[in-house]
């Protein structure tokens, strides 16, 4: 604990929970997605701690953190591993204590299904590329989403999607083909299943390192390429929330 004012100020992290790792090829000339992630919360007053759950790691109680974010992975959340049957009974303590929590990708789904909604696999095989996101009327006074434009540019790539929201969930955000790509349980957690923290490069690369699996469906490698660019306002979105962190964690003496 460290001093403030008359009274004593318990420090806590900011933890980025690790839920798998990006392609071999991509975290070479990248990184991984816990420095992704790091990067595009930008500058935090909290401290950043990493807790590799997918090996093992203990996750954190909810009196030590200012705020939880969870990545995306490689693994499908229907496989039902272990690891991620852990992390998804571990989330309804940190959102019931108020946390702020974001889930991406496949962090979104398991926060979905730790609240009751449903998940499954892309109804069209998967969705991947640029896409253009429309923010819905539930986004209008929403901590991260409300001063975004109506519509914007994200970076997305996942086989399984949010088929069903949960209960009494705030429906945020979709796109031509996913329905669900962001909502918010009660006021200080969230699910994305677009990529914030992804820049251009990574994007490419993904699509690149997928290629072939993508000419198999049928899709346009050359023109999923060409589509790519850099996404602001979703990046927003993940700065938006370092700073609801910031501001829920700031002491009041």
């Amino acid at each position: 604990m460290a001093a403030f004012g008359y009274g004593w100020v318990v420090m806590k992290t900011l933890y980025i929970i690790k839920l798998g790792s990006t392609f071999d090829s991509v975290k070479a000339r990248f990184g991984d997605f816990e420095h992704w992630i790091e990067r595009a919360l930008g500058p935090t007053d909290n401290g950043i701690g990493i807790v590799d759950a997918k090996n093992g790691a203990p996750l954190p109680a909810a009196e030590e953190c200012a705020g939880v974010v969870l990545t995306g992975s490689h693994a499908m959340v229907t496989d039902d591993l272990s690891w991620s049957l852990a992390v998804e009974n571990w989330i309804p303590d940190i959102v019931d204590a108020g946390v702020p929590f974001m889930g991406i990708c496949y962090g979104h789904q398991l926060l979905a299904r730790a609240w009751g909604g449903q998940v499954g696999f892309h109804p069209r095989d998967r969705e991947i590329g640029t896409v253009d996101i429309r923010l819905l009327s539930g986004s209008i006074r929403d901590k991260l989403f409300g001063l975004l434009p109506g519509r914007f540019q994200a970076h997305a790539t996942h086989c399984q999607s949010v088929l069903q929201l949960p209960p009494g969930a705030t429906h945020l955000a979709a796109s031509a083909d996913e329905v669900h790509h962001a909502f918010r349980i009660g006021d200080c957690a969230w699910g994305i299943q677009f990529h914030p923290e992804f820049t251009a490069d990574i994007m490419a690369a993904y699509i690149r390192e997928q290629a072939k699996d993508l000419r198999t469906f049928g899709r346009d490698v050359d023109k999923l390429l060409g589509a790519v660019a850099e996404t602001p306002a979703a990046l927003q979105t993940i700065r938006n929330f370092c700073l609801m962190v910031e501001n829920h964690n700031r002491p009041l003496f």
